[in-house]
């Protein structure tokens, strides 16, 4: 059972518990709230939760050294678990609230978001239904201005069109196939694979990479239950882990483990892509063994580095080869996607999609 003291200079990790007999017994829910700095959003965001219609939830919220007015606003809130620890990072803050959680599954949510009244029920509902899956989420809203900010209002778009687990599967080593905030797992996943790493990488796609690596399905509620909500402080806008080379270098090993189990010709590939930015990320795999035989380009160009470019039109048939495209320009992918399927290529065999 998870107990914290007061007095423990070792954690400097305080509890707040609100009297509440909800305590007293095991919630199958615990829903995991790092806060920083969030005195202008975190009531709404617990308003939110607090107005779920499944009842068996606990709420715990894990303040991270907040130096503006936050803290004091959490202490006069009903009904939730409250760990203040100084200011140690993200990383830090959800570890101790996964040790604080008592729940089966672990719900997480963000200060600066909102839930739908039946967000914790249906993903809840979901897990129960499917108990072959460790991961759920659900599609969102964005939150913000899609002219402003189109790019963030695009990967909303892409992870709101992956729903069923094989599709998830299949593209997460484009980019992160979840909003952290709207994902429900189950304990064990934790208890056995480990929890979040800290590190020079976004904490959330690390977590999903390795746990699907040992095998962990994860699939949507293909329903709209969070509002996904992009201020300019959010820490994907600000923090170099969340940045595209950061994303790159940290699926780059888990697609290599991916491609040395499941290619047939490992470690030899085709690259769909020759540009400049694909050729210094293929260079990264190729720092692992892998060799690229030929690129595919649309424009049959020279490259200095010696290995041939071809057109679509010649690529090899699948029995013979594999094609890894790495072209990440929006909308690149939907047009590559059906020339492979035409040529008789099929994904998870004998070509994967990454970026």
């Amino acid at each position: 059972m998870f107990s914290c003291d007061p007095n423990d200079s070792a954690t400097k990790l305080f509890c707040l518990f609100p009297i509440c007999s909800c305590f007293n017994s095991r919630m199958k829910v615990s829903v995991v709230m790092p806060v920083y700095n969030a005195e202008g959003t975190v009531l709404q965001a617990l308003d939110s939760l607090r107005a779920q219609r499944f009842q068996s939830m606990e709420i715990i919220v894990v303040n991270d050294g907040s130096t503006d007015g936050t803290l004091e606003l959490l202490r006069n809130q009903p009904n939730i678990k409250l760990l203040d620890h100084s200011h140690r990072g993200i990383v830090s803050a959800l570890n101790d609230g996964l040790a604080a959680a008592n729940g089966d599954y672990i719900a997480r949510m963000d200060a600066d978001d909102l839930c739908h009244p039946e967000r914790i029920e249906k993903q809840a509902s979901f897990l129960d239904a499917f108990p072959d899956l460790g991961i759920v989420g659900c599609r969102v809203g964005f939150g913000g201005d899609r002219e402003k900010q189109a790019g963030y209002a695009a990967h909303v778009d892409w992870i709101n069109e992956l729903i069923e687990p094989d599709d998830i599967a299949l593209n997460r080593f484009v980019e992160s196939p979840f909003a952290h905030p709207s994902v429900m797992f189950r304990r064990e996943l934790f208890e056995k694979y480990g929890a979040y790493r800290d590190g020079p990488f976004p904490e959330d796609y690390e977590l999903w990479l390795r746990w699907m690596a040992t095998g962990v399905k994860a699939g949507k509620v293909d329903e709209e239950l969070l509002t996904w909500n992009d201020p300019s402080h959010r820490l994907s806008r600000t923090d170099e882990r969340y940045s595209i080379d950061a994303f790159y270098k940290t699926k780059a090993d888990y697609l290599f483990q991916w491609l040395e189990k499941n290619n047939p010709h490992h470690p030899e590939l085709i690259v769909w892509g020759a540009g400049r930015v694909t050729r210094k990320r293929v260079a990264i795999l190729e720092q692992y063994g892998i060799r690229i035989t030929q690129y595919i380009d649309i424009k049959n160009r020279q490259l200095n580095c010696g290995t041939p470019v071809i057109l679509p039109n010649e690529i090899p048939d699948p029995e013979t080869c594999f094609v890894l495209p790495m072209v990440g320009k929006r909308g690149v992918r939907d047009q590559i996607r059906p020339i492979l399927h035409e040529r008789g290529f099929t994904e998870g065999k004998t070509c994967i999609f990454a970026a």
